[in-house]
């Protein structure tokens, strides 16, 4: 058996492995690194350590690491908090504020099921305190939270960049944001409109949905955030994990709603000087966001040293192990072959419009069930050389796979599905509202991809 075949077979082992059992697929990834590099293409350790992502690694950690102590010391709260004051007596505008703080979340470098588990919870008793329609609730949540993935400084941005950054092809960085932002904000538009978003726009209420935000956020917003990651990477998720009264973090987040009305905090305005710092320097002066937040984060562990207590344990380390397992595998991957073999493969094909739908396709089925992250790493390198002929636009076709592999998040099978599932008002009808939440999950893995196909690759092929 060939190098590139057994290599193929090994990752599909990972990936059924990685959504069957409870096991991170970086472990796994790096277990599979280890074998095919040294066993079978007889790789030192040391070269097969090359392929270890450090730039990214650290990028990760430093964005996680700031976002947890802005979580920590309540500037995510107070951002919650003046975000829903703008919304008034109007209730129609609540799903939309809703959407907004969970794509700024991401935008800003906190990991997609962090931002859900954050708002979620305070979206959903919105929706049964106003009779919004708890789907619709839900899912611009969830597609708050992929429209701001893709930010350049963001952990799915960086991903994506920083594979295409290895490579000949055109980067546009702005563009897969805007590419992700602008469909999931049309998908949002989409479900308000459907779900019953214009029967809203004539209800109005008073003074209730602050204190709803500030009643429902004081019921632990912390230990709900930072630390969900998706099905496969050994952290548990379950409805008494995301929404616990009692538990260690309680307190600390009833203190910081219960300041509800109070002024911001000396450390919460540095922190909010850092986000904006951190979007400038590395953005405006293309400076490495890895760096530049971690230090960011250090001025605000200086500012405040309580906040940043715990803030390190709240790093998402299986995301982490997961990015980084998984790109030094591509590394190993890359030697054996396997990358130029699948994408002659592809190529053969003869019809690379067919090709790019299916790579999509692809993504998006598989995404539905495990890791989008892993996804991303995994299909992107496999469909460098088959971009780099040309005979494609690159931009639309990464944009697209992006999105593709993204979106199909509502998925109950994954952490950002099942979050919404686990913190559903408690008068509605938890089988009923998993069907529905399966049966739009369906339709967005069936209608996602190629309607991303039709609108980012179809174009730039005319």
């Amino acid at each position: 058996m060939s190098a590139p075949v057994l290599s193929i077979i090994i990752l599909a082992v990972m990936f059924l492995l990685a959504t069957v059992l409870p096991l991170n697929m970086g472990a796994l990834a790096f277990v599979g690194a280890f074998l095919l590099g040294s066993v079978v293409l007889g790789m030192s350790t040391s070269d097969i350590l090359a392929n270890f992502p450090g730039g990214l690694f650290l990028t990760i950690v430093g964005v996680t690491y700031l976002f947890a102590i802005a979580q920590n010391n309540g500037t995510i709260d107070l951002l919650v908090r003046g975000a829903v004051r703008l919304v008034g007596s109007k209730v129609a505008l609540i799903p939309w504020v809703m959407f907004a703080i969970t794509a700024v979340i991401t935008a800003v470098g906190a990991l997609s099921p962090a931002a859900v588990a954050i708002i979620a919870p305070i979206a959903l008793s919105f929706a049964a305190k106003h009779k919004i329609n708890p789907l619709m609730m839900g899912m611009m949540v969830i597609h708050g939270a992929q429209a701001g993935g893709f930010s350049p400084i963001a952990v799915y941005g960086v991903t994506v960049n920083g594979i295409i950054a290895k490579t000949d092809l055109e980067a546009s960085p702005m563009a897969i944001f805007l590419a992700s932002f602008i469909f999931n904000l049309a998908i949002a538009v989409v479900l308000f409109i459907v779900l019953g978003g214009s029967k809203l726009l004539s209800t109005k209420t008073g003074r209730l949905v602050e204190q709803a935000a500030e009643s429902r956020m004081a019921v632990s917003v912390g230990a709900r955030a930072a630390g969900a990651t998706l099905r496969g990477s050994g952290t548990d998720i379950s409805s008494s994990g995301v929404a616990a009264k009692g538990t260690s973090g309680s307190s600390s987040a009833a203190k910081s709603a219960d300041a509800g009305g109070a002024r911001a905090t000396v450390p919460q305005l540095v922190t909010i000087a850092g986000l904006i710092a951190l979007a400038v320097i590395s953005l405006g002066f293309k400076v490495d966001v890895g760096f530049v937040s971690i230090t960011i984060a250090m001025v605000l562990a200086l500012v405040s040293p309580a906040a940043q207590k715990g803030a390190i344990n709240k790093i998402s380390w299986s995301t982490v192990l997961l990015i980084c397992g998984m790109l030094t595998f591509v590394g190993v991957l890359e030697e054996a072959g396997t990358i130029k073999f699948v994408s002659d493969g592809v190529a053969h094909l003869g019809m690379p419009l067919l090709a790019a739908l299916l790579i999509c396709y692809i993504g998006a089925i598989v995404s539905a069930f495990a890791s989008s992250t892993a996804i991303l790493a995994a299909l992107i390198p496999l469909a460098v050389p088959f971009l780099s002929s040309g005979e494609i636009g690159a931009v639309g076709v990464i944009a697209a796979l992006a999105v593709a592999a993204t979106i199909v998040d509502v998925s109950p099978f994954s952490t950002n599905g099942a979050l919404v599932l686990a913190n559903a008002p408690e008068d509605v009808d938890k089988d009923k509202f998993y069907k529905q939440i399966l049966a739009y999950s369906g339709i967005v893995v069936v209608a996602g991809p190629a309607i991303a196909w039709l609108v980012m690759v179809l174009p730039g092929w005319m």
